[in-house]
């Protein structure tokens, strides 16, 4: 038995990358030996080692899945990625650059010569080529539509008129459409002589003859069902359909809430553009959830893990230089303060627990905010509802932990000015914290801003300038 049957999908990947770092590696080491000791047949000898090497990585990269063999890619470093990418075979090109990050496909489409760019479109369908797009060389994608007969040319456009995060830019064609007065077994007979179903068909979309979408025939009717009815009388009217320009982030909920498959997709006039399936849902669902989780920490989604160090470095500069801005004013404010820290040096050691602790709590507004509006759940109706109750939340969290470490500080110092300092202090920073976990979000939202950008970066610089000057500001007014 396959030992590998018996392994998680993410052992089984982490197995596949090892295998091929090992073969890698294995190929670096023969060519230093050789390299070492070169004979009279030299060339020969290396010609044939590099072939061997080639043969022996190709036919297990052969055996893998194209998504798996993306994983792979973005997981090894630009030299290894490159003798990886070359032993693909060009067939299967097209399948792993969809399937790889848009960094990583950046940095293989760049290695390719333009006549390769040009034949990768081979196998891939007219959604898959639209993916591509934006990454291709003007004049490799013109040579793609050139290769694409009418039909494929018009899917291929209609998928590109539409923005990233749109339900058209993820709509795929593949898609049965049938009329409502045929009868049951006559669509039976037609797809068994069709041979097969495009992926994630479970339903069967029934169009008139100006192909407005009339209802949807699931193919659990069409097997149970007797096979003398009609499709009118088989057929579900109460289905789930989405719009052209609709926003994607909607369709991810629906899919979500109504456990679809695939569903229908039309224009202002209901008439059929495509479908959307729940794996195009799933990648939309993935890149975003990946997008905010980096862009929250300022780190932009374009970045390659492997890329150069001087990219890597610009795409992180500007936040970078954000903290520092930041970082300064924390210091001034601390400045302003010199006298007061030198006469009560215990202020040195409490300053750090007030401004962490507002960082916290501005970050946990913050992801609530953020989620809830990727979700849709927060709406110009109950807006100030949430803003009411998160403030009544930091009133009472303010009052809890600041009771807390005051009483820490009183029990530390045995000072009881100084306690009540610390715990209105941190009462203060948890309010401003609140405020600005609210107010970075919606506010970004609200001038159609990703709200998640930056986030993190622009609540710790916010909660610890101002904690310091909350708790210095306090201690030299009450304690001097």
């Amino acid at each position: 038995m396959d030992s590998s049957n018996k392994l998680s999908p993410a052992q089984f990947l982490q197995q596949q990358l090892q295998e091929v770092i090992s073969l890698l590696e294995k190929q670096q080491l023969e060519k230093s030996l050789l390299e070492r000791s070169p004979g009279a047949n030299y060339e020969l000898l290396e010609t044939v080692l590099r072939k061997q090497q080639e043969s022996r990585l190709h036919e297990k990269l052969a055996a893998l899945h194209p998504a798996d063999i993306a994983y792979i890619l973005e997981s090894l470093p630009l030299d290894q990625r490159k003798l990886a990418w070359n032993a693909i075979e060009a067939s299967d090109h097209g399948q792993v650059l969809v399937e790889v990050s848009d960094a990583v496909r950046q940095t293989l489409i760049s290695s390719m010569e333009s006549e390769d760019l040009a034949t990768v479109a081979e196998n891939l369908d007219a959604d898959e080529i639209a993916e591509l797009a934006d990454d291709l060389p003007k004049n490799a994608m013109l040579k793609i539509l050139r290769s694409l007969n009418s039909e494929e040319r018009q899917h291929v456009n209609a998928v590109l008129a539409y923005e990233d995060d749109q339900v058209g830019a993820f709509m795929d064609f593949g898609m049965i459409t049938i009329r409502e007065d045929l009868t049951l077994k006559a669509i039976a007979d037609y797809i068994r002589k069709l041979g097969k179903l495009p992926g994630h068909t479970d339903k069967l979309f029934v169009v008139d003859q100006q192909d407005v979408v009339k209802g949807v025939l699931p193919l659990s009717r069409l097997l149970t069902h007797s096979p003398i009815l009609f499709v009118a009388d088989a057929m579900v009217t109460d289905f789930v359909q989405f719009q052209v320009d609709q926003d994607a982030s909607e369709a991810s909920r629906a899919f979500e809430r109504y456990d679809l498959i695939s569903a229908p997709v039309v224009d202002s006039k209901g008439r059929l553009q495509g479908r959307l399936c729940v794996d195009s849902i799933l990648d939309f669902i993935r890149e975003e959830n990946d997008e905010d989780r980096l862009i929250q920490a300022g780190v932009s989604e374009e970045e390659d893990l492997f890329s150069s160090v001087w990219k890597s470095a610009r795409n992180r500069w500007s936040w970078l230089l954000i903290n520092v801005t930041t970082a300064f004013l924390s210091t001034r404010i601390i400045g302003l303060f010199e006298d007061t820290i030198l006469q009560l040096v215990a202020l040195a050691s409490l300053m750090p627990i007030i401004a962490a602790t507002g960082g916290n709590t501005g970050n946990q507004t913050s992801i609530l905010i953020i989620r809830s509006l990727a979700l849709g759940q927060i709406t110009p109706l109950n807006v100030r509802r949430l803003i009411r109750k998160e403030l009544s939340l930091a009133l009472l969290n303010g009052t809890f932990i600041g009771l807390v470490v005051g009483s820490v500080a009183y029990f530390l110092y045995r000072d009881k000015a100084l306690a009540g300092v610390m715990a209105l202090a941190m009462f203060l920073n948890l309010l401003v914290a609140v405020v600005a976990g609210l107010a970075i979000p919606l506010l970004r939202h609200k001038f159609d801003k990703d709200p998640a950008a930056g986030a993190t970066v622009m609540l710790t610089s916010i909660t610890d300038a101002m904690g310091f000057f909350i708790f210095l500001g306090l201690a030299s007014v009450f304690l001097l």
